[in-house]
């Protein structure tokens, strides 16, 4: 059964994907200073995913060159659209299988990096990047904003139809 945390960070990614619905590459390229532009915060999160679930946790590297190109702390960058978004679509396939084996008695294990352990364990890791996740879908809808966009998502979910209280 998948973990509750890993189904959250699910329904994360689920709200960035609704929340870049109708934008163009353009809109995805621009920089509006001194935010990033929509391209590096989407590489930025499948640059984090990347170093969870595939590097730390697996000990692969399938996308060697995204972390000099939207890491933090490294140069502002505006990837092309197309080439980020596919990038993110690996990573998330990549990661989704690991993810799914991932137990509650595994969110106190932290992993080995260069024969050291890492500082936070899986469930602190988890939640970092779903929290990582919301900041930036945040930002995104900022930058959309400056581009006009007017019928942005305006609550998590879409639709809340059949939530009972």
């Amino acid at each position: 059964m998948t973990h509750p945390l890993v189904t959250q960070l699910r329904f994360a990614r689920s709200e960035l994907m609704r929340g870049l619905e109708g934008l163009t590459t353009e809109e995805a390229e621009h920089r509006f200073m001194p935010m990033n532009s929509i391209s590096w915060m989407v590489g930025h999160l499948a640059n984090q995913e990347h170093g969870y679930w595939i590097k730390l946790a697996q000990g692969k590297n399938i996308a060697p060159d995204l972390n000099n190109l939207v890491g933090y702390g490294k140069p502002a960058s505006t990837p092309p659209w197309d080439e980020i978004l596919e990038t993110w679509q690996q990573i998330i396939a990549a990661t989704d299988e690991y993810l799914d084996t991932i137990t509650a008695a595994d969110l106190d294990q932290k992993y080995a990096w260069r024969d050291k352990e890492w500082q936070e364990d899986i469930g602190t890791l988890l939640l970092r990047i779903i929290f990582h996740y919301w900041y930036h879908i945040g930002e995104i809808q900022a930058v959309r904003q400056n581009h006009g966009h007017t019928t942005l998502p305006d609550f998590v979910g879409d639709d809340m139809s059949s939530v009972k209280y």
